[in-house]
């Protein structure tokens, strides 16, 4: 997942309300959209975590060889790219490569923060490695450079809001218009995009910016998330609530703030293999990204979610779908959603109305996990509610509990929503933190990451929960089965 360090994801519990022991015999539901004349042919046999796990066993053989990342623009993608286009053609999927440019992304340096004024304070830098998260983080794509400046409150709403994004801080250029040229912006996270901060106080003359978690609960760690691939040439930050609010209590406080950033053209791919069978009018697509961050070999994030939807379309290749099946393994995920971006921009009118609907599975496999849906019924675009429904009623069949994700924008179902195509997926939490009443829910630990290895070189093999790999993709599977035979599929406003 693109976005770097804590976050709370707002979860309803739609599932059993006691822990439940997980138990691995989890035999594929049957297809309940099919109808008489579905195509009759073999059912996915029950998925086991040691298939999955051979394709994981992979990608960190990949990272290992390859300067323990698999990220977008390194040798690592790359290979992990052609393990999974052979495997596909192998099981007799017509495969595509499709190349698309992005900006690669890399800290030379660790970045500095610092007040020099009264109450002088050091904050502490996340390192480039990501080994560990400290008060601020240099923002992805952030410039590179450095500025002594005067901090400049914009439009903050503090004490914050009882709900998460309800600040607007900088999300519009009106909220600069007393700002002074060559002040550092402080801004709070909130309703509209990092990115879109950033550009609006570079527009409003801003040497830096620091954007700080929004302050309920959950949202009070260092955050940051990806900008622009180009555009912003001021160093840009994301920091902590603790920090915003120092920062923002003190009147005229001076920050030295320093990013030592590079960003050069490359060319990575992603990649899409379509059953040769199905109507191609009613296209049924799965995706997930392929690409770590730099920081790690990314076997969690998303070598999981990569990993059992291959499994998934290696064994549904026995079966001849009623629909069209697209698969797809997204470049450049971790660096703002590029390549699925890149995907859906380029699809005509008419070839986006023929995708019925879109299933993202990104992150299956934390060791801390939850079994989280995605919230179709709150955000997503028609027919996403029903996708919701039809992933609970399976993890209902099989006396698991679950409860929702929202539709946050964090992973590579944004670009489909945003086209009025249906979409959903599961989730087992990221760097956000497992509430009391989840651990009841699903064992675990209470207070701790889902991941606690998230974004960090220790996603590695070891950083894999078999139990949820194992629940998750026969979730896949059953989804993928029973979609592939419906007569109706469900509909959004595509195109």
């Amino acid at each position: 997942m693109p976005s770097i360090f804590l976050s709370t994801r707002t979860v309803r519990v739609i599932g059993a309300a006691a822990a439940v022991p997980i138990a691995l015999s989890l035999a594929v539901a049957g297809a309940v959209y099919a109808d008489p004349g579905a195509p009759p042919g073999a059912q996915v046999a029950e998925i086991k975590a040691p298939a999955v796990k051979d394709h994981l066993n992979k990608f960190q053989s990949i990272a290992n060889a390859n300067g323990r990342t698999r990220a977008a623009g390194t040798a690592g993608y790359d290979a992990s790219r052609d393990y999974v286009a052979e495997k596909l053609r192998g099981a007799g999927y017509t495969v595509t490569l499709q190349p698309f440019s992005f900006q690669t992304f890399r800290e030379r340096t660790t970045a500095v923060m610092e007040k020099v004024s009264a109450g002088a304070t050091t904050f502490k830098a996340t390192p480039p490695s990501y080994s560990e998260v400290g008060d601020f983080a240099t923002s992805t794509y952030s410039g590179s450079g450095e500025a002594k400046a005067t901090v400049q409150n914009v439009d903050l709403k503090l004490p914050a809001g009882s709900e998460p994004n309800s600040s607007t801080s900088g999300c519009e250029a009106a909220d600069f218009s007393g700002f002074k040229r060559g002040n550092i912006a402080l801004i709070q996270r909130g309703t509209c995009t990092f990115a879109d901060k950033a550009r609006n106080a570079q527009a409003a003359g801003a040497s830096g910016v620091i954007i700080f978690n929004e302050g309920q609960q959950g949202r009070t760690d260092t955050f940051t998330e990806p900008l622009d691939q180009t555009g912003i040439t001021i160093p840009v930050v994301g920091a902590s609530f603790a920090v915003g609010k120092n920062l923002a209590a003190a009147k005229d406080s001076v920050v030295r703030l320093k990013t030592d950033t590079e960003s050069l053209p490359a060319t990575t791919h992603n990649v899409i293999a379509e059953s040769k069978q199905g109507n191609a009018d009613k296209v049924v697509m799965a995706g997930a990204h392929l690409d770590s961050v730099r920081a790690g070999a990314g076997i969690n994030d998303n070598g999981s979610g990569s990993a059992g939807l291959l499994e998934v379309a290696l064994q549904m290749a026995a079966v001849t779908p009623k629909n069209k099946l697209r698969f797809a393994w997204w470049g450049a995920e971790e660096l703002g959603l590029v390549g699925s971006k890149y995907y859906v921009n380029n699809l005509s009118q008419a070839n986006r109305a023929k995708i019925g609907l879109y299933l993202n599975f990104d992150m299956i496999g934390s060791t801390n996990f939850a079994y989280k849906i995605y919230d179709g019924s709150a955000g997503g675009p028609a027919g996403s509610a029903q996708i919701e429904k039809d992933f609970a009623d399976y993890f209902d069949s099989k006396g698991l509990p679950h409860n929702t994700t929202p539709f946050d924008g964090r992973s590579d179902y944004g670009p489909f929503i945003r086209v009025g195509i249906p979409a959903g997926g599961l989730f087992t939490g990221a760097e956000g933190t497992k509430t009391r009443q989840e651990a009841q829910l699903f064992g675990g630990t209470a207070g701790r990451p889902y991941d606690p290895c998230y974004h960090r070189s220790c996603d590695t093999t070891t950083n894999i929960s078999d139990t949820a790999l194992t629940v998750n993709t026969n979730a896949i599977a059953n989804a993928i089965q029973k979609y592939a035979a419906a007569t109706t599929l469900p509909r959004g406003t595509a195109g």
